[in-house]
């Protein structure tokens, strides 16, 4: 049975999408089968690793809105042992269209339900909102990463977040679990990033991951190359970061 795990935070720019497509990148790495989900409208997971949206019949707004066979919308990225099912503009839309649909909040849900046995692990990388598809996401997963910036603002909105997670398992998912908080961008010369690292921690105690994610150039540089930084540059301190977080994933899972 695989792990369903969404990366969700309401906040922009906090590296949610540079993580989803690295983590599952790195547990692809590790000898793990992993699916990627893009139900962001702005696709950048589904461009940064190389796919032309232009191109495909089918994608995660077709799953959810037509209710197509997900097998037919899943496609090889450039990574072995890593799937992706792309996102669309069209699904900017998809919220009003889902509204008149029948237990609109578990479409995806029922979605991941027909092809989870076939993955190790499920990643659903959400848009920075808390509208009806990262709701369906959630709905949808086993656990929750919360990306968190290094920078002043960082636990800004992060309380109404975790207020829509306490709501979606009372009323939606019980068995939904926060995996853990996860700092990015982070810069060890910056006394800020090290005082944002000092207050999550205390927030969140155990919930933190031990692994932060660092600033890197080679980050930034590998989405434009339609891959992830372990493949753009397995040597770089980004690659290093998210092989380390998908080696203390793996690693909780057998506890």
């Amino acid at each position: 049975m695989s792990k369903i795990i969404s990366l969700a935070n309401q906040k922009g720019g906090v590296g949610k999408t540079t993580t989803s497509i690295n983590l599952a990148a790195a547990l692809a790495h590790q000898g793990k089968r992993v699916l990627l989900i893009d139900a962001d409208p702005q696709a950048n997971t589904s461009s940064g690793l190389g796919v032309e949206i232009k191109e495909l019949d089918n994608t995660i707004y077709e799953c959810l809105v037509n209710g197509i066979d997900p097998h037919t919308a899943i496609v090889e990225t450039n990574t072995k042992n890593l799937w992706l099912i792309p996102s669309h503009i069209d699904l900017v839309g998809a919220e009003i269209e889902m509204l008149n649909l029948e237990h609109r909040e578990t479409l995806l849900k029922r979605v991941l339900e027909q092809i989870r046995d076939n993955y190790d692990y499920i990643l659903i990388d959400c848009s920075p909102s808390l509208g009806l598809i990262t709701v369906n996401a959630l709905t949808a997963s086993d656990s929750v990463i919360i990306p968190v910036q290094c920078e002043f603002f960082a636990l800004e909105g992060i309380a109404k977040l975790l207020n829509t997670i306490k709501i979606i398992k009372s009323k939606l998912n019980p068995a939904l679990k926060i995996e853990g908080f996860l700092l990015t961008m982070y810069d060890n010369r910056l006394r800020l990033s090290n005082q944002v690292y000092e207050e999550v921690k205390r927030h969140f105690g155990d919930l933190v991951f031990n692994t932060v994610i660092a600033r890197n150039v080679r980050l930034s540089e590998a989405p434009s190359h339609g891959v992830s930084v372990l493949d753009y540059d397995p040597s770089s301190k980004g690659a290093q970061n998210y092989t380390s977080l998908a080696k203390e994933l793996i690693k909780r899972q057998s506890l």
